[in-house]
């Protein structure tokens, strides 16, 4: 099987003009000429979260078995490709490192200020190369010869590397010092099996010493945007069932398209309470018939009326109704109800004249409501397919949602613990805002909540909620234990215990940096795990950013229309800005200024990530630019609606 390379180029240059690539293309030559496959090639500015989310994409996508860059490899400023894709290696390769510096330092000495890594992610072998075509070549030279790349590949595959050294063997080269013809690899595991695993395993090793856990996070911090992007790619929705027309449908999102099976009305109806009768009867005084005394499927006798309310059937016979109101009553029937016996119509009224035709509201096969319709609760859909007989509707499943926070230190409110604590100033726990705060969205939201209590600070403990979650409900969302301490759990396990998928693990978003979105395969099915902030400002924030999208993605919402409806609002204080894009805080309201109208922003004070009460009253998050300096009272900027969203189970 010929060997799969990804060629990455790494080039302000180039990446505004691919035509300016030189390296790329020559890598892609010399190798297709020495019978490998290149499956992959991109150039990209030199961004570190570019290089590392192009590189780790082609590694756990299974099509690379080789990934190449190219250049931001020296001393210059914006050379970061090192530090971009270190933190991804699971093992690195110095002796590659050293075969490339060495292989160059016969050329120049000017090689020494290369800084290259290797090593592997996964299933993929990564190097990197300098950026010039000259010492692409040399590197490339160093790396072919011997089968030295051939030979690593292959084990990197899970191979024994047999076939390499037979291959030597015949050519009479020894391209390893010290292995010869006895040498065998003892790789721990069996190759005509291979288990299932993560993309990658970024996460520290909890069971390791402190000296060998993490120093900074190797989880690059993206974009907001791609972070978004990634949830919709890697969220899917639930299955359909079939639902009963009623007020319990709503904030579910029809799974077909609804059509009239007949005319609404189905018959000639009156839009009025009247009196049906025959457009050519003058006005004058008529005898008065009813449902009780004529049936409606009979022909209306000449010279009659027939008593009518709003929306009834007319009589065969009849072609308008008169109202209530221009008539008068003359006599009433000598019977205990004291019924109209005989009714004065005082003016003529045309034909037609308060008449629905059939069919004049819906025609039979129209289509009443598109598949994707979300059923609000303001009654519109539910009514409607009411309205055109519909018992029951196809609809998607709404999530049921598994909540849990974590920390040795953090207290259920309603917890005994709190019973006798003695001296306040002597406890040192702090309480549980987070689900409480969750369980009250999600549930004002319309979803079911599965409660999973507060986790402590140890990996069965985290193993075991995490399987309570995955049985219970469609997505799991958790609070804490995301950042850098050696307690913070989330990743590991998510990683290492249950074979997930982290597809992010810091965002470059004010509050909630750690904000972490996984995925869990759990009986054929992926779920998605959010682990949110800690600080119960953050974890509420970033909710409404990334989690409510999800739920509505997995509850069939168009990816088009998941999240939060944005609003130009302008600002009544001056908000300072910050590095990351911020989500500010705000009291929207309505104002009319100068005949104008315009929402107003107005700031809920400090925005420190742990103050909760920032939120209390807030009905928006104004979207802050990254940047520096302020934006000045008075200036426009688009804001988040939150509070609709909470007062009604589908806004």
């Amino acid at each position: 099987m010929a060997i799969r390379v990804g060629v990455l180029t790494i080039s302000e240059t180039a990446s505004a003009d691919a035509s300016k690539d030189k390296s790329g293309p020559t890598i892609r030559d010399i190798l297709t000429t020495q019978g490998f496959e290149c499956t992959k090639y991109a150039v990209v500015p030199d961004d570190e979260g570019k290089v590392r989310s192009t590189v780790l994409g082609w590694c756990t996508e299974g099509e690379a078995d080789w990934v190449i860059t190219t250049g931001g490899t020296g001393f210059g400023v914006r050379d970061r490709t090192p530090e971009a894709i270190s933190p991804l290696l699971e093992r690195h390769a110095p002796g590659l490192v050293h075969l490339m510096l060495s292989r160059s330092l016969t050329h120049t000495p000017l090689a020494a200020l290369a800084r290259p890594v290797a090593g592997t992610i996964g299933a993929a072998l990564v190097t990197t190369l300098p950026g010039s075509v000259k010492a692409v070549k040399e590197n490339l030279a160093a790396l072919l010869e011997g089968g030295v790349v051939q030979h690593a590949v292959e084990l990197v595959r899970g191979g024994s590397g047999r076939a390499v050294h037979s291959e030597l063997a015949r050519a009479g080269t020894s391209a390893f010092a010290g292995e010869g013809h006895h040498h065998h690899h003892r790789h721990h595991r069996h190759h005509d099996h291979t288990p299932p695993v993560p993309r990658s395993v970024l996460s520290h090793d909890p069971t390791l010493p402190a000296s060998a856990r993490h120093r900074e996070s190797p989880f690059p911090i993206i974009p907001l945007s791609d972070a978004l992007k990634l949830v919709m790619e890697n969220i899917t929705p639930l299955g359909t069932f079939q639902a009963k027309v009623n007020p319990a449908l709503k904030g579910h999102v029809l799974a077909e398209d609804v059509y009239a099976t007949q005319n609404v009305p189905s018959t000639y109806t009156t839009s009025v309470d009247g009196y049906a009768l025959r457009s050519t009867d003058p006005p004058g005084v008529y005898p008065v018939l009813t449902s009780s005394t004529h049936p409606y499927t009979a022909p209306l006798p000449p010279n009659t009326l027939y008593r009518i309310n709003t929306g009834g059937p007319l009589p065969p016979g009849a072609d308008a109704v008169i109202m209530v109101e221009d008539t008068r009553l003359v006599s009433t029937a000598d019977t205990e109800e004291k019924e109209e016996k005989e009714v004065e119509t005082l003016v003529s009224v045309p034909t037609g004249e308060n008449v629905r035709a059939p069919g004049s509201d819906v025609r039979e096969g129209e289509r009443v409501l598109a598949r994707g319709t979300v059923v609000k609760s303001g009654g519109g859909e539910v009514g409607t397919l009411a309205f055109v007989g519909r018992e029951q509707v196809e609809v998607y499943k709404k999530s049921k949602v598994a909540i849990l926070s974590t920390g040795n230190e953090i207290v259920d409110i309603q917890s005994t613990r709190r019973q006798g604590q003695g001296d306040s100033s002597e406890w040192g726990g702090i309480w549980d805002t987070n689900r409480p705060s969750l369980q009250a969205a999600l549930e004002g939201m319309g979803y079911e909540v599965v409660d999973l209590g507060i986790v402590s600070d140890d990996i069965p403990a985290h193993k075991a909620a995490i399987s309570r979650g995955l049985a219970s409900a469609d997505i799991l969302l958790t609070t804490g234990g995301t950042s850098m301490g050696p307690t913070d759990l989330l990743k590991p396990v998510v990683e290492r215990e249950f074979g997930g998928t982290i597809h992010f693990g810091r965002v470059a978003v004010k509050p909630g940096k750690p904000t972490t979105f996984a995925t869990i395969e759990d009986g054929g099915r992926r779920k998605p795990v959010f682990a949110l902030p800690g600080n119960p400002a953050s974890a509420l924030v970033c909710f409404y950013v990334f989690v409510v999208p999800a739920l509505r993605r997995l509850g069939g919402w168009e990816a088009g229309r998941c999240h939060l409806p944005r609003v130009k609002v302008q600002i009544q204080s001056p908000m300072r800005l910050d590095p990351r894009p911020e989500f500010h805080r705000v009291v929207i309201k309505s104002a009319v200024d100068e005949g104008q109208g315009r929402l107003k922003a107005y700031s809920t004070g400090g925005q420190r990530s742990s103050r909760m009460s920032s939120l209390s009253g807030a009905n928006g998050l104004v979207a802050l630019p990254a940047g520096q300096g302020e934006m000045k009272e008075g200036e426009w900027v688009e804001a988040i609606f939150v509070l609709t969203l909470t007062q009604t189970s589908a806004a």
